[in-house]
């Protein structure tokens, strides 16, 4: 029994880091989807979000879940002034290019983020209403932190189930998804598509960085875990949202597992090994769909 609560917790370790990897997949799934192009800044943009949040709680003393509702908002609208004064001058370039400036716009804001005042490179932390918080459940203890983690990524995936599936813009970011073309001709915005994508992926990112804030502290090195995101994006397939989460969660249970159970150093490859093993058996990830161009 002491075994199995041990595992059980160390699983559920792992789901709770891997939501965090899910929530910021999707980001580079959804923009992705819509425009073709990887934005390897969308780490970044938990850094700023689990900044935001440390000022709002620890020096202007908002509640934890103003906090994070006003980080979440900030972040999108940040997402949609990046794209509408840097990325749309953009369109029509090779998107080599873009991919280039999404690198230089993480420099960037981390760089930024060392030089502002209370911020620097020092690590910070503030508190939750999960802080130091346990269920029991007889022999089993589990952190109150990393359930909230796990419930919060749930609820959300549902709100953007519910707004892709039911609303009408959701459903024409859909359709500029599949095909830009045909979603202009119907009458659909596909530079409003565009920016709405960038504001939904910023503000996953601020979402995923006030979330992950409590378990590793807030530091300007934060946005690293998007070297592990990306992975999971594409074990998943990139371009499926399902997948993203799917993939977040695999690499998240894997790290957990091999941190506790195989020697030292395997933990930081383990997760890369499975994603070696999927695409080479699935080349467009667990649920990808495969696809060919005639040349």
């Amino acid at each position: 029994m002491e075994l199995f609560n041990e595992i059980l917790q160390t699983i559920l370790s792992g789901v709770s880091i891997g939501c965090i990897y899910g929530l910021v997949a999707l980001g580079f799934v959804l923009i992705f989807k819509a425009t073709e192009i990887i934005n390897f800044a969308q780490g970044e943009m938990m850094v700023l979000g689990a900044f935001i949040a440390l000022t709002l709680i620890n020096v202007l003393g908002f509640p934890y879940w103003i906090a994070l509702l006003l980080t979440t908002v900030l972040l999108g609208l940040f997402g949609m002034l990046l794209e509408r004064t840097v990325l749309r001058s953009l369109i029509g370039e090779p998107v080599f290019a873009i991919v280039m400036l999404t690198i230089g716009l993480g420099y960037f804001v981390r760089s930024s983020v060392s030089m502002v005042p209370g911020w620097g490179t020092d690590t910070h932390g503030f508190r939750t209403p999960f802080t130091d918080r346990v269920v029991r459940y007889g022999e089993l203890v589990l952190s109150w932190e990393q359930l909230a983690i796990i419930l919060m990524t749930g609820a959300l995936i549902l709100i953007l189930f519910a707004f892709f599936r039911f609303t009408r813009i959701g459903v024409a970011m859909r359709a500029a998804s599949q095909n830009q073309l045909a979603a202009a001709y119907m009458g659909i915005s596909v530079n409003r598509v565009f920016s709405l994508t960038w504001t939904i992926s910023a503000a996953l990112g601020g979402f995923a960085g006030v979330l992950l804030s409590p378990i590793t502290f807030v530091h300007m090195n934060m946005g690293f875990i998007g070297l592990k995101a990306f992975p999971a994006a594409v074990l998943g397939g990139f371009g499926s949202i399902p997948g993203a989460i799917v993939g977040g969660l695999i690499i998240g249970i894997t790290e957990s597992l091999a941190g506790v159970y195989l020697p030292v150093g395997w933990k930081d490859i383990a997760a890369y090994i499975i994603l070696i093993l999927v695409l080479i058996i699935r080349p467009q990830g667990l649920f990808g769909i495969q696809e060919k161009k005639k040349v």
